[in-house]
C-alpha cells in the first residue's frame, strides 16, 4: 500500500507497549447479537511523527488523530490467552495463530491474532491492518480494539465472532453438522457485500479489500456477517486513474483474472471475488478444490458453462440443501454470482449495485418480507402517504434489479 511509516518511536519503548490487531474496525455493531461487553479504548491513540509519512489523504494529519486503538503489553495479551494454550486456539492459517481470550481490565472476550515472525504477514501488512481498521467503522466490518508491537511480538486484538467463519459453516462440514439455510446463506452474502460497499463507496478514498474469502467473512451468533484480516487492503484509484498497480496478493481460486494478468487492481477485483464467495454459498464447494476431478477443481470454470443454460442452473445447488429454497430466489443468486464473475472486468456489476439485487433475494421465510422491507420501521405505517410512494419506488427499483440480472445474464450467455 505503500503509505504507512514503521512505529520506530514507539518499538523504543516496546517493553512495556503491544498492539494488536486481527479483524477489522467497525461501529460497535448494533448487530453483534451476543452484545458482550466491548472495553471502549480508555486513551485514544494519536499516530506517531513517523506517520505524517502516510499520504492516505489530503487531510491524513486529522485521520490520525481519530485512531483509537487500544495498546496492549504482550505480558497482558498472555494472561488473556491463558499463555496461549492450545485450549484457547481458535484456528491458524498463514499470518499466524488466532486464540480466544478474555481482558482481565474488563472481563470482555476478545480473539488475539499472534503473527508468526517468518508467516505471510509482516510488518507493513501489520501496520496496514492497524491503521486500516482504526479509521474504518462499519457495522458489518469486525472492530479492532487494539494491537501490541513489544519488541519483536506482534498481535491485533479483534471483537470475539463466536459463530468462526463461514467457512466452518459451509465447506467441508462433518456429516452431523446442518448445512446453512438458504436464507441465512443470501442474508450472509448481503452482509458481506454492505461491507465492500461501504469500503468501494463511503470510504475516502476507497479502499479495496483484496482478499475476501470464505475464511475472511466472521459470524456472530445470529449469522450477522462481517468482513476480517485487512492486512491486505489497499487504497483504491482516486481521480482519472482507472487502476492502482500492486504486486499480485491474495488467495488462489478468488483473485480476478486481469489482476492475476497485470497486477493492475481496482474495485472490480473484490466483485469477482465476492462472486467466488456467492458462489460457494449456492453450491457448498470451495473455491479450489483438488480432491474433485479435474474439470470441478476450479469453481469458476466449473460452473461457467452452467451460467449460459439457465436451464441448468439446478446443477449449481448445494446438494446439502436438498431443494429447499426458492426456485426464483435461487435462479437470481445464481444470475448475479455470473454477473459478478465476468472475465471482461467492465462488464462486472458495482458492489453497490450487488446490494440492491440481494437485498431483494432473500426474503423472510415467516413474514414473506424482504430483509430491507422486514427491517424497515416505515413498513409498519402503511397508511402513511409517504410509505406508499416509498414502496412504489421500492417495486420500481425492484424491477430494475430484475431488468440487470436478466440482461447480465444474456450478455454472458453471448460471450
Amino acid at each position: 500500500m505503500g503509505f504507512f511509516s514503521c512505529f520506530s518511536s514507539h518499538e523504543r519503548k516496546a517493553s512495556k507497549k503491544c498492539r494488536n490487531n486481527r479483524t477489522t474496525r467497525g461501529h460497535l455493531p448494533s448487530s453483534q447479537s451476543h452484545k458482550e461487553p466491548r472495553a471502549q479504548p480508555e486513551n485514544p491513540r494519536k499516530v506517531t511523527p513517523e506517520a505524517r509519512n502516510n499520504r492516505t489523504t489530503n487531510n491524513r494529519d486529522e485521520g490520525d488523530k481519530n485512531i483509537a486503538a487500544q495498546t496492549f503489553t504482550f505480558r497482558e495479551l498472555a494472561s488473556a490467552t491463558n499463555n496461549f494454550r492450545q485450549e484457547c486456539l481458535l484456528g491458524e492459517g498463514g499470518f499466524g495463530r488466532v486464540y480466544k481470550g478474555r481482558l482481565d481490565k474488563t472481563g470482555q472476550i476478545v480473539a488475539v491474532k499472534q503473527l508468526d515472525r517468518n508467516g505471510l504477514q509482516g510488518n507493513r501488512e501489520f501496520l496496514v491492518e492497524v491503521l486500516m481498521l482504526s479509521l474504518l467503522h462499519h457495522q458489518n466490518l469486525v472492530n479492532l480494539i487494539g494491537y501490541c508491537a513489544d519488541g519483536e511480538q506482534r498481535l491485533l486484538v479483534y471483537e470475539y465472532m463466536p459463530l468462526g467463519s463461514l467457512e466452518d459453516h459451509l465447506l467441508d462440514l462433518p456429516p452431523r453438522q446442518p448445512p446453512l439455510p438458504w436464507f441465512t446463506r443470501m442474508k450472509i452474502a448481503l452482509n458481506a457485500a454492505k461491507g465492500l460497499e461501504y469500503l468501494h463507496d463511503k470510504a475516502n478514498p476507497p479502499v479495496i479489500y483484496r482478499d475476501l474469502k470464505s475464511s475472511n467473512i466472521l459470524l456472530d451468533r445470529e449469522y450477522n456477517a462481517k468482513l476480517s484480516d485487512f492486512g491486505l487492503a489497499k487504497l483504491g484509484p482516486v481521480g482519472d486513474r482507472s487502476h492502482v498497480s500492486s504486486r499480485v496478493m491474495g488467495t488462489y481460486g478468488y483473485c480476478a483474472p486481469e489482476y492475476q494478468r497485470t497486477g493492475q487492481l481496482t474495485v472490480k477485483s473484490d466483485v469477482y471475488s465476492f462472486g467466488v464467495v456467492l458462489l460457494e454459498l449456492i453450491t457448498g464447494k470451495r473455491a479450489v478444490d483438488t480432491t474433485r476431478s479435474h474439470e470441478e477443481q476450479n469453481l469458476v470454470t466449473w460452473a461457467d458453462p452452467i451460467f449460459k443454460e439457465p436451464n441448468r442452473f439446478s446443477e449449481l445447488a448445494d446438494p446439502l440443501l436438498r431443494g429447499d429454497f426458492p426456485r426464483k430466489s435461487f435462479n437470481q443468486a445464481v444470475a448475479v454470482a455470473a454477473m459478478c464473475l465476468q472475465e471482461d472486468a467492465t462488464i462486472r456489476p458495482l458492489i453497490r449495485d450487488v446490494v440492491t439485487a440481494l437485498s431483494y433475494l432473500w426474503v423472510e421465510p415467516e413474514t414473506g418480507l424482504t430483509s430491507s422491507q422486514a427491517s424497515s420501521p416505515s413498513n409498519q405505517l402503511k397508511e402513511n402517504p409517504e410509505t406508499n410512494q416509498s414502496e412504489i419506488t421500492a417495486k420500481e427499483r425492484e424491477k430494475a434489479v430484475a431488468e440487470a440480472i436478466a440482461w447480465g445474464s444474456k450478455s454472458r450467455r453471448n460471450t
